[in-house]
């Protein structure tokens, strides 16, 4: 599977506590997103493009 470098969202701080957020990627299968302050050790989920569009569209309500 080809994937892209993680991306942090530019909602999240430069590691201030409390202020991580979301790090995404873009997979041949859609996108995976991970907790940033776990880095390497979060798990990641893989979602569909529409499944991820979703995830945008619901967190900035």
């Amino acid at each position: 599977m080809t994937t892209t470098k993680w991306r942090k969202s530019s909602r999240s701080g430069n590691g201030e506590a409390g202020s991580d957020c979301v790090e995404a990627r873009a997979t041949t299968a859609g996108f995976e997103v991970r907790d940033s302050k776990l880095s390497d050790g979060s798990p990641v989920f893989g979602l569909a493009q529409g499944d991820f569009v979703a995830l945008l569209e619901t967190a900035q309500r």
